[in-house]
C-alpha cells in the first residue's frame, strides 16, 4: 500500500493550510500580548515551582507559529515570508525576555529554582531530537485541520516559553550562565523545529502554492495597517 501521509492533501487543503499558518503568525497586537502574558505566567510558575502554571503558559503562547512560517518560507523559497517571520520571531523573543526580566526583578531572590533547572540545562543531542520530533508533529498537525487538537500538546512538548523565561530571570539576577544555557536550549529546540518543518512542507509540495502565500501575506499586511489606522482614529477621538 503506498504511503500517502504527505501527498494526500488537495490543492484547497494546501491553500487553507498555508493561509492558516500565515494568519496565525501575523504580528498583531494580541499576538504579542499573549506572549507577554504567557512568559509572565511562566516566570512566576518557575519561581513558585508549579508545573501547572508553566504548562498553562505554554498553552496560551502563539510563539510556535512564526517559526513554522519561517520554515514555510524556506520551503517555498519566499524571501518576503522568511523576512516577515524572522522579524516577528526577533520581536517576540525580545519581548519575552524583557517581560521575564521585569517580572523577575519584583520576585524575591532565591537560590533554588527547581523547575527552572530543566530549562536552563546544557543542550544535548537528546534535546535536538525532541525539537526535531516536535517540529515534525507541529508542521504535520498545522497542515491538517483535523489534527489541530494535537497542536497544544506539541506546544507543551517543545517548551519554547520556559527557556525564554529563564533567560530573562538570569539577566535580572546577573546569572549569565543560567541565561546562556537557557538561550542555547531554546536555540536547539528552534533549530530542530524549523529543520523538521522544512522537510514536512517540502514533502507536502507546498512549493506549488507560492503565489497563495504571497497573496495571503499581502492581505494580512493590509489588515494590520487597517487595524492600526482604526486604533489611531479611536485614540484621537
Amino acid at each position: 500500500m503506498p504511503l500517502t501521509l504527505f501527498n494526500s492533501l488537495t490543492q484547497k487543503e494546501r491553500t487553507d493550510a498555508i493561509a492558516g499558518l500565515i494568519e496565525e503568525s501575523t504580528p498583531r497586537q494580541y499576538f504579542f500580548l499573549l506572549i507577554a502574558l504567557a512568559v509572565a505566567m511562566s516566570t512566576i510558575g518557575i519561581y513558585v515551582n508549579s508545573a501547572a502554571i508553566i504548562i498553562g503558559s505554554m498553552l496560551i503562547a502563539p510563539i510556535l507559529y512564526p517559526f513554522l512560517t519561517l520554515a514555510l518560507g524556506v520551503a517555498l523559497s519566499d524571501m518576503q515570508l522568511i523576512a516577515r517571520s524572522f522579524v516577528t520571531v526577533v520581536k517576540a523573543i525580545a519581548l519575552a525576555v524583557g517581560v521575564s526580566a521585569v517580572v523577575a526583578i519584583f520576585l524575591p531572590s532565591t537560590e533554588a529554582i527547581v523547575l527552572g533547572d530543566g530549562f536552563a540545562a546544557t543542550p544535548t543531542f537528546a534535546y535536538s531530537v525532541v525539537g526535531f520530533l516536535a517540529g515534525l508533529a507541529a508542521s504535520f498537525a498545522a497542515s491538517r485541520p483535523k489534527l489541530n487538537e494535537a497542536f497544544p500538546g506539541v506546544a507543551i512538548s517543545v517548551a519554547l516559553i520556559p527557556p525564554l523565561s529563564i533567560v530573562g530571570m538570569g539577566i535580572a539576577r546577573f546569572n549569565w550562565l543560567m541565561a546562556t544555557d537557557a538561550l542555547a536550549l531554546f536555540a536547539v529546540n528552534v533549530a530542530g523545529i524549523v529543520f523538521a518543518s522544512v522537510i514536512v512542507f517540502s514533502l507536502m509540495r507546498f512549493y506549488d502554492r507560492r503565489t497563495v502565500a504571497k497573496e495571503v501575506v499581502h492581505e494580512e499586511n493590509r489588515k494590520v495597517k487597517r487595524e492600526e489606522k482604526r486604533a489611531e482614529k479611536a485614540v484621537r477621538k
